[in-house]
């Protein structure tokens, strides 16, 4: 499986366009958004695709993104969600739980974390655990996504053009 994850686009939904499109072009076939999503026109970006999101501390319309998400067919893991990707187990969440974030580490159950809430791309193993976060997609001097082969445990960071493809 390849994972698509981006974080923290905090309503930028031009930023999720271009980055969804740019994992979807790396071969993204599920796509998973780590927080502060920032309103529903984020999810459209997501619509369409194989996808999960999960509030981040910014998310102030929880019930709203609830309930488009629904309509949108898109999995909403509320303050953290699972994933299993052949017989790996991911963990999704924001990043602003570190009391969740120990405990998940601690446990040695799961092979990936994601998270976001730095805006800085993350890529490092605690023991069993892989934690990653992709960047930000809003105030980050490089906005970045990043692409998970979960097979081969091959992971790349991309960088996101602000302005449109011409």
């Amino acid at each position: 499986m390849i994972a698509g994850i981006l974080s923290d686009t905090h309503g930028r939904a031009d930023m999720a366009i271009r980055a969804v499109q740019k994992l979807v072009d790396n071969g993204a076939e599920y796509l998973v958004h780590c927080g502060d999503v920032g309103g529903p026109e984020v999810l459209d970006a997501l619509a369409g695709h194989p996808s999960m999101f999960v509030f981040g501390n910014n998310d102030y319309d929880a019930a709203d993104l609830v309930k488009y998400a629904k309509i949108l067919g898109i999995a909403c893991g509320e303050r953290h969600g699972k994933l299993a990707f052949a017989g790996k187990r991911a963990v999704v969440t924001h990043g602003d739980d570190l009391r969740l974030i120990r405990k998940l580490i601690q446990e040695q159950q799961i092979d990936y974390l994601f998270l976001g809430h730095t805006h800085e791309r993350l890529d490092r193993r605690e023991g069993k655990v892989r934690i990653i976060n992709p960047g930000a997609l809003y105030r980050a001097a490089a906005k970045t996504v990043a692409i998970l082969n979960t097979e081969s445990d091959e992971l790349k960071f991309l960088t996101v053009s602000e302005k449109a493809q011409s």
